[in-house]
């Protein structure tokens, strides 16, 4: 991080309640939001991802919100910067920094600085891509599991693009890719960066999340996702393999019927927040709050408020 200023990190699993525990939170210390979420940087890409609402966004300032376009594949090096430039601007305006969203490797990159792999090779990630297309993404994660099984451990068998970066490195390198980055076993967190944590039980968490589906899909995902879809350029691979867009677009190519791709997405959501959970043990420093299935965010709010 190139600038010391305080940075508070509310992080979670997926449909945990970051959002409106955070702009709660935002109000009580005079906080601006920036976003820690690799798919609400999307443009157009509202439903899907839970954005906030423009009327919310007007009360409480969000950053990194709609910095991309659908065809771009966003990286992690593209959020760090635009994440410093935002966090200065916002300092330099007299008001708290608060980073809500649980993307693990955004958060560990923007407090601990990007690790420094092997540049990408855009043949062999050609021919990856071509395997993929051909024998599933599933195929290459099983291969992952044979080389580096550690990395394949934490990384969704449906996340192709970091399936491709983790045999891309090995095949590179010789190495596997989670050996590399030993260097992120120890916290070297920067100078001002405070983590606050929220977490559920499971059976309520699960409970969240079949919810959190029903109300996407009430609210039109399935016409969001088809006006992406219609548009030129067209989706990167990045957008469209996130959770909730991929199973819709699989039942717009007539591959899944609808109540198949909602419990699809009910699935893959659970799915993601269990490798959310593992991810989240990266940050041993993080301050953790039980959050009770009837508890307000309101409530969340003056609790983490009183832990800072």
């Amino acid at each position: 991080m190139s600038e010391p200023v305080e940075i508070i990190f509310l992080l979670g699993c997926t449909g945990c309640g970051k959002g409106a525990v955070g702009r709660g939170l935002a109000a009580r210390i005079d906080a601006e939001i920036v976003s820690v979420d690799s798919m609400k940087v999307y443009r157009r890409m509202d439903i899907g991802t839970g954005k906030p609402s423009a009327q919310v966004r007007a009360t409480i300032p969000h950053h990194l919100l709609d910095v991309a376009e659908p065809s771009e594949n966003f990286s992690a090096a593209r959020f760090v910067e635009l994440a410093e430039a935002a966090a200065v601007d916002i300092a330099g305006r007299g008001k708290r920094i608060l980073a809500v969203g649980g993307t693990s490797l955004y958060i560990k990159a923007w407090s601990e600085g990007l690790f420094a792999g092997p540049s990408a090779d855009a043949e062999l990630r050609s021919e990856l891509h071509a395997r993929a297309e051909a024998e599933g993404s599933a195929a290459l994660h099983a291969e992952l599991v044979l080389v580096d099984p550690v990395a394949a451990e934490r990384i969704h068998r449906n996340d192709l693009r970091r399936i491709v970066r983790s045999l891309e490195v090995y095949k590179l390198t010789g190495t596997p890719l989670s050996e590399l980055q030993t260097q992120w076993n120890d916290e070297r967190v920067a100078p001002g960066c405070t983590f606050i944590g929220l977490r559920r039980i499971l059976e309520d968490q699960n409970r969240r999340t079949n919810a959190r589906v029903k109300r996407m899909i009430e609210a039109g995902l399935v016409d969001e996702v088809a006006g992406l879809l219609a548009e030129d350029p067209p989706m990167a691979t990045t957008p469209r393999q996130a959770v909730g867009y991929a199973e819709i677009i699989a039942h717009l190519a007539g591959e899944l019927s609808l109540a198949e791709a909602v419990e699809r997405i009910k699935i893959n959501t659970r799915q993601f927040a269990k490798a959310q959970r593992t991810w989240s043990k990266r940050f041993r420093s993080t301050r953790w709050l039980d959050v009770a299935a009837d508890e307000s965010a309101d409530s969340v709010a003056d609790r983490i408020v009183a832990e800072l």
